[in-house]
């Protein structure tokens, strides 16, 4: 029984050793050069703000809610407060608008009549942007054109809430998002219907991915359909006919590549304590301690008192302790080419914090120990 144990045990380790790695599609690993997304950025109004707004001490909300009114046929002279029309005296909170910056991202492809979602956030005094309403606002390009324009109610998660001296803020009340809140009003011209090839780019630069979707390409469609350009991209001739060009790109799009391993590294959040080590990671022979040292420092008050029949006076007095303590922690050695798994088991083992596991990575990359891209986040 334990002999048969033992033959199912290595057949299933020669089955694990020789199963092939995961593909994924050429659509997960690159994109079209033509599909890129164009940034677009305007300015804007929020009204209908419950007293949370920019108020008169920001000149520009006052000049853009002026010029505004404005060009609809209403003629200010006076103060937004305070102006007068004939005989009737007409007030305007200004504290309830907003001035805010209006941001979005244009897809590759879009058309005139599609809507996209739309970034909101405050330039001025404005504390708050829940309930307000964006007034149309236009979105630009870096040429200077107008490619969409903005306009809806805001939809903003955080919350700023005030009273009796106390103040609670949860999240971004400054910020706000329209989902469908922009619509196209020009399409960006690309060469996907134009150019002899189609240039795609890998998300991430890697020679092996790179050559391993052209291989996939050619040995799907014929020798010389596809060539690598450079580590990035690679350039595929494409049908002529549009309607062919879609469905061939669609074809090349849903092919299964093995992809080559990322480089080994090592992302480290120093804000957080996060530490991310990827599995090509390899430490050389390397001995480490790691201990902190802890000084406690407590002080107490206490107050001189003169006899009765003396001559002196009450005095406080401050007494200080210093106590100073460093734990005892083992020194563990990695043996040369260890891997992530003993890694990890080592660090544990001396019950490292995440503080004291970024030092201990930081020192290794000093010493020269760690066979990977410590990145710093």
């Amino acid at each position: 029984m334990h002999a048969m144990k033992s033959a199912l045990l290595a057949l299933a380790l020669l089955l694990g050793a020789s199963a092939p790695a995961w593909a994924d599609r050429v659509k997960d690993l690159a994109s079209a050069a033509a599909v890129r997304p164009n940034q677009l950025i305007g300015y804007g109004l929020v009204v209908g703000l419950q007293g949370t707004g920019d108020g008169t001490d920001v000149s520009f909300t006052v000049q853009s809610l002026r010029a505004m009114l404005g060009r609809m046929g209403l003629s200010i002279d006076g103060p937004l407060s305070d102006f007068e029309t004939g005989t009737a005296t007409q007030r305007m909170d200004v504290k309830n608008v907003a001035a805010v910056m209006v941001t979005a991202e244009l897809p590759g492809f879009a058309k005139p009549g599609q809507r996209i979602d739309v970034n909101v956030a405050a330039i001025g005094k404005a504390s708050n942007l829940r309930g307000g309403n964006l007034l149309l606002a236009s979105l630009r390009g870096v040429d200077g054109e107008i490619y969409a324009l903005a306009q809806g109610a805001l939809t903003a998660t955080g919350v700023d809430e005030s009273a009796a001296g106390s103040k609670v803020t949860i999240g971004v009340p400054t910020s706000a998002r329209i989902p469908g809140g922009a619509i196209v009003e020009r399409s960006v011209n690309t060469p996907f219907d134009k150019s002899d090839h189609i240039v795609m780019n890998v998300r991430q630069q890697d020679f092996t991915t790179t050559t391993a979707i052209v291989n996939a390409i050619n040995q799907r469609f014929g020798e010389g359909i596809a060539r690598a350009i450079d580590g990035m991209s690679l350039a595929i001739r494409a049908p002529e006919n549009l309607s062919q060009r879609v469905a061939f790109m669609s074809m090349v799009e849903n092919l299964e590549v093995t992809p080559g391993e990322p480089a080994a590294r090592v992302v480290v959040n120093a804000r957080t304590g996060t530490v991310v080590i990827s599995r090509n990671v390899r430490v050389s022979a390397a001995a480490v301690s790691h201990g902190t040292i802890s000084v406690a420092i407590t002080a107490t008050n206490e107050v001189s008192q003169p006899n009765a029949l003396a001559q002196g006076q009450t005095t406080p007095v401050q007494n200080a302790a210093i106590a100073v303590e460093e734990q005892r922690r083992p020194m563990f050695l990695f043996q040369p080419g260890v891997d992530l798994r003993q890694i990890v088991d080592a660090v544990n083992q001396v019950g490292a914090t995440p503080s004291a596991l970024i030092a201990i990575l930081e020192a290794l990359k000093s010493s020269g120990s760690l066979r990977a891209e410590l990145v710093i986040i």
